[in-house]
């Protein structure tokens, strides 16, 4: 023990005065280890022990996807297991009523192609199968037109409101209230604004069925939806308005840029990230719209402003649990597909997006 604290006080003195060790015989690269009896070397890395996974994230994310399993992977493991399955019908052979059985893909067929037994296109004018490729063309205009119109109307209010001005708290309040208000209640006060004797008709001079004429019933679904749902776009904007910093600005107008070249050259490409979102969000949202369409024009189905959402419940009150799960079924599918889209090619993931704008920006 001795010998070996003599050799590293010795090293470490060799080491101050920059002696070499290649003339001692390599003694400093050369030593037996203790306890072990053979040589080792100072380059020699002792083995780490493998470090154990820390589990902790994983308990505490464990309770969060176990309810998310049964709120929402349940039930779309179920829909689809239903609609795979008889509707309640007759039996034949024995006059009775049953229930159950495999169906192999025909409720996907009656919708798709509207074969209620007797081949493509058996399903007779008043069907709901009939009403499904009218319904989805509705819920399609709704979603272009009302998106795209909020998407202007949202970012409009949204640079308004991110200006420094006096009462600007209290217009982004004002703003926010038509969002807060419950859908069921928006589509009511609709109703009483586009009745026979309402107040549009009064303030126009006019006599417009606003809730059975099939365009006037369409364009009142649009008013309400982007009366209400335009706070929600551009409260997403503005979100995504307030990331960018006012150097980029105070730097273009020094460069002589014009108020349309600094929107469109900084403003836009900045706030893509927030505006793709809120697209992405709005059109999710209006593919399973309801219950507007359904105060203001009516739930049989057969209505101007039927959409595929009114088609599943219509189902459901006949009795077809197993046809209306099939339907479901097709609109997650058209939902899932949407969104993929929107998410791969069109850059309405924000996480990816802000990665990518900052590794630019540290090139």
């Amino acid at each position: 023990m001795a010998d070996s604290a003599e050799l590293r006080r010795a090293d470490e003195a060799r080491a101050v005065v920059g002696v070499d060790d290649s003339d001692h015989g390599g003694r400093a690269s050369e030593r037996e280890a203790p306890g072990t009896g053979r040589t080792g070397h100072d380059d020699e890395l002792p083995t780490q022990a493998p470090r154990k996974r820390d589990l902790r994230p994983i308990w505490l994310i464990a309770p969060t996807m176990a309810i998310l399993a049964v709120v929402i992977v349940y039930p779309v493991i179920r829909a689809v297991i239903l609609s795979f399955q008889e509707n309640k019908h007759v039996d034949p052979d024995t006059g009775r009523f049953v229930q159950g059985g495999f169906a192999g893909f025909k409720h996907y067929l009656q919708w798709l192609v509207q074969d209620c037994g007797a081949g493509a296109g058996s399903c007779p004018p008043g069907t709901l199968a009939h009403d499904f490729w009218p319904a989805l063309a509705v819920t399609l205009f709704f979603a272009v037109v009302t998106v795209t119109i909020e998407v202007l109307l949202g970012l409009w209010m949204a640079t308004i409101m991110g200006k420094t001005f006096w009462g600007r708290s209290l217009l982004r309040a004002a703003v926010l209230i038509p969002w807060a208000i419950p859908t069921a209640v928006t589509a009511k006060l609709w109703f009483f604004i586009f009745a026979e004797n309402g107040i549009a008709n009064r303030l126009l001079g006019t006599s417009i069925a606003w809730t059975t004429d099939p365009w006037a019933s369409r364009f009142a679904v649009i008013i309400a939806d982007v009366w209400k749902t335009t706070p929600f776009m551009a409260l997403l904007i503005l979100a995504g308005l307030q990331m960018i910093p006012q150097d980029v600005y105070e730097a273009a107008k020094v460069d002589g840029a014009t108020a349309w070249q600094r929107f469109t050259k900084i403003t836009l490409p900045l706030v893509k990230p927030a505006l793709m979102v809120a697209v992405l969000f709005r059109t999710l949202d209006v593919l399973r719209m309801y219950d507007l369409p359904a105060i203001l024009s009516g739930t049989s189905g057969a209505t101007p402003n039927t959409t595929l959402s009114i088609l599943v419940v219509a189902d459901i009150r006949q009795g077809h649990f197993q046809s209306a799960s099939a339907l479901s079924t097709l609109i997650f599918l058209l939902i899932f597909a949407v969104a993929f889209v929107m998410v791969k090619f069109l850059g309405a993931n924000a996480v990816r997006t802000q990665d990518e704008q900052r590794k630019g920006a540290d090139h």
